[in-house]
């Protein structure tokens, strides 16, 4: 069935037609723009997109929602009747005390995810790493963007050393000060994809996002002298349309990059090193001091950093822990439901 090309500027594909004529084509689709305190704002229309018709709102009540996703509204407008299964989801673990085995989604629906992290102050690779697990495991194409680059006089030798964590992901040079690169980010929009940024405060995202949309529409900060370090300038996620096509999720810097249960993310993110196990003599290798060990030979003749090894050893036990964690959790949940199995969800829910 063709794509409703109303509904398509919105960034609808047939994929998600599928999902809602599964569901008996209910009602009129409409997208979440935007998520305050337990309401959501949902759009149908370009014009509701660009604030000349007003947007759909209603409470996100026993419906776990995201900006992005796709719903469908009850017939009285007040509730979230349907949740469209997502192509891709940017998930990470709940940062707030006590909810260590509880899931936040940052960002539904999202077709690129752009890793953003700073020239002026030396970038990451450690963060760069949690990241790309994250985007991997999210279903986007990952994309890292290195910005300021009016700061320094080659930015060439940051990029480099961004490049050798990213394997073969697009490390991209940006400013949203001079406009150098953004043409570049504005193109992975094109056919109404949606774009979604990951990084830092501090870092320049919010610079790079009024270039991309061509006005002041986020509020920037000055970052202190001593570290580059800015204050949050965005405070709620929120899905934006660019002039001319294509959607923008811009969400709230993340001091913090905690993982949520790894598909197949860190393997991805660590390729180098996971092919570097294949060639231990043998398949329980710890790659400490076993004979034969591929992985240390590497690191002997110089082929691999042993402190990548130690990161990706410390994102396996923390995924580890995590993984109990949720287990001991589903099991307190089984025992207050008296040993019912909860509602399928689908993998991005």
């Amino acid at each position: 069935m063709p794509v409703d090309p109303e509904l398509g500027a919105l960034g609808w594909t047939e994929a998600f037609d599928r999902s809602w004529q599964d569901l008996g084509a209910p009602g009129q689709p409409a997208r979440v723009s935007r998520i305050d305190r337990g309401w959501s704002t949902a759009i149908r229309t370009m014009a509701q997109a660009r604030g000349t018709d007003e947007p759909v709102r209603m409470r996100n009540i026993g419906a776990e929602v995201a900006v992005g996703d796709w719903i469908v509204v009850s017939d009285d407008g007040e509730k979230v009747d349907h949740v469209l299964e997502r192509t891709s989801a940017f998930t990470r673990r709940a940062s707030f005390d006590g909810m260590r085995a509880v899931s936040h989604t940052l960002a539904a629906n999202i077709d690129v995810v752009f890793l953003v992290h700073a020239l002026g102050s030396p970038p990451s690779p450690r963060r760069l790493e949690r990241e790309l697990v994250l985007a991997y495991d999210s279903g986007a194409e990952p994309v890292v963007i290195l910005t300021k680059t009016d700061l320094v006089d080659d930015p060439e030798p940051g990029r480099a050393g961004l490049a050798e964590v990213a394997l073969g992901v697009p490390v991209l040079l940006a400013s949203g000060l001079t406009g150098e690169g953004i043409d570049v980010l504005r193109g992975y929009a094109a056919g109404n994809r949606t774009l979604t940024f990951l990084g830092a405060s501090g870092v320049g995202k919010s610079t790079i996002v009024n270039a991309l949309l061509g006005n002041e529409r986020q509020a920037t900060s000055e970052v202190r002298e001593g570290d580059q370090r800015g204050r949050h300038t965005t405070v709620a996620a929120e899905l934006v349309p660019l002039a001319e096509t294509g959607w923008l999720i811009d969400t709230p810097g993340v001091r913090a990059v905690s993982l949520w249960l790894s598909g197949n993310g860190i393997e991805r993110a660590f390729a180098d090193v996971f092919d570097l196990m294949d060639g231990c003599r043998f398949r329980d290798c710890k790659h400490d001091q076993e004979p034969g060990c591929a992985v240390q030979t590497a690191i002997a003749a110089g082929n691999l950093d042993p402190i990548r090894l130690s990161a990706m050893e410390k994102l396996i036990e923390e995924e580890a822990a995590l993984e109990e964690e949720q287990r001991a959790r589903e099991k307190v949940a089984d025992r207050r439901r008296g040993g019912k199995k909860p509602p399928e969800k689908s993998e991005y829910q």
